[in-house]
């Protein structure tokens, strides 16, 4: 009695031993009714509520519904009354590792890309060091904006084939010549393997070289090119990668964060090594066209890997309760549709360039289509793998606060708040 009337409020709203509610009018009505229905706020029943096996598969249902608070109140309502639902997520998690996915948040399906990693790190790492032993036993078929050579600048009166002019100039004697039109099927650009220092004599046998059936031609300008300048060309060209690659460091380590720039950087110089060592292994001519091709591809798989890297810090800060490689599988899961449709329709012009460019964008396509292959591929293993590897966690990516700035938590414990 003492303690009803020192506490009449908790006595008043404290449920009986049968769960039954408090007793705000009559004290001594003791049949009182179980609320069966579920609660106005949509969060189901008493039942239910009280209930912790039947709990927890509702609320991932309720989740992964999406629809309104009304159809999940009763979605809650019906499997707090069937038990059989409860199987339903563990049905749901052995169906997802039967295909090959981890079902982790709500209904997504991440595929586990980094099971493989290793693998991949083994092919990655053996298909950088043929390169380099392509490169340095084969050599590069540099082409005569590397090596030098003569230019020539043609206009015939009508239209005419590339493969006419090739065919020319090479029963005239001038073997290795590369046409391309200036604008116009009228207008080619000739360029020749290294010949006479002569100009006037060169001219003259270009001319008849280069004359047609009922289709005149005129040489308006012969450049010489040498081979101290071919050289130079050259030197600036694997400077401008290493500057380029440099600049990628630092702009992905500013962004991000470091570990993701190392990534990041030696992704990039995966698919330029690979693109090369393909171009050393067979032979292939490597001019400025091809240098530009494998510029612009370091410019597209950086975009990829950043849309990646943008996804994999989105996910490090939003989702918890999941290992940091199951967070790069859910990011590459996400991007995985957009890789797929960015590659795609690239892959359609880079073919489109391959077969109707001619020969001026022929290798240009080749080394963008070796690249295309080579950056998608480092950008899901390369770039994600070596970051996990050296300890990416969420605490790269979370702010975190100065101890001067952390405010002082103060607690007051009365002894007789408990009496």
């Amino acid at each position: 009695m003492a303690i009803e009337n020192k506490h009449p409020l908790e006595q008043q709203n404290s449920p009986d031993r049968n769960g039954s509610g408090g007793s705000n009018g009559d004290g001594n009505n003791a049949s009182t009714r179980r609320r069966n229905k579920p609660r106005r706020d949509g969060k189901g029943s008493n039942t239910k509520t009280n209930n912790p096996v039947t709990a927890q598969p509702s609320n991932s249902k309720a989740r992964r519904s999406g629809k309104g608070a009304g159809k999940d109140s009763q979605a809650l309502a019906t499997q707090a009354t069937d038990p059989n639902l409860a199987t339903g997520d563990a049905a749901d998690d052995a169906a997802a590792q039967a295909e090959g996915g981890i079902k982790a948040i709500g209904n997504q399906r991440i595929i586990p890309f980094m099971k493989i990693e290793k693998p991949m790190a083994i092919l990655s790492l053996l298909m950088v060091i043929g390169s380099i032993i392509a490169i340095a036993v084969n050599g590069l078929n540099l082409g005569l904006d590397f090596t030098g050579g003569v230019s020539a600048d043609v206009r015939y009166e009508q239209s005419v084939e590339q493969v006419d002019v090739v065919n020319a100039l090479s029963d005239n004697g001038f073997d290795d010549a590369v046409v391309q039109y200036l604008g116009t099927s009228q207008e080619l650009l000739i360029r020749l393997p290294p010949q006479s220092d002569n100009v006037d004599g060169l001219n003259t046998s270009l001319t008849k070289a280069l004359t047609l059936a009922d289709n005149n031609v005129e040489i308006s300008n012969v450049n010489i090119i040498g081979s101290q300048v071919g050289s130079e060309v050259y030197l600036n060209s694997v400077m401008s990668l290493a500057l380029a690659l440099a600049c990628m460091l630092g702009y992905v380590a500013l962004r991000f964060q470091f570990k993701l720039s190392l990534g990041a950087v030696m992704s990039l110089f995966h698919d330029a090594v690979v693109t090369i060592g393909v171009f050393a292994l067979f032979g292939f001519p490597f001019d400025l066209t091809v240098l530009a091709a494998i510029l612009a591809l370091i410019g597209y798989s950086l975009n990829d890997t950043i849309v990646v890297y943008d996804r994999i810090r989105e996910n490090f800060r939003r989702v918890r309760g999941i290992t940091p490689r199951q967070t790069i599988d859910l990011s590459l899961t996400e991007t995985l549709r957009r890789t797929i449709m960015t590659i795609s329709t690239v892959l359609l012009v880079v073919l489109a360039m391959l077969f109707l460019g001619g020969d001026g964008l022929y290798w240009f396509s080749v080394a963008l289509f070796i690249g295309l292959i080579a950056g998608t591929y480092s950008s899901t293993y390369i770039a994600s793998s070596i970051p996990l590897r050296m300890g990416l966690s969420r605490d790269d990516f979370i702010v975190k606060v100065k101890p001067e700035f952390e405010e002082e938590i103060v607690t007051f414990n009365d002894p007789k708040m408990f009496e």
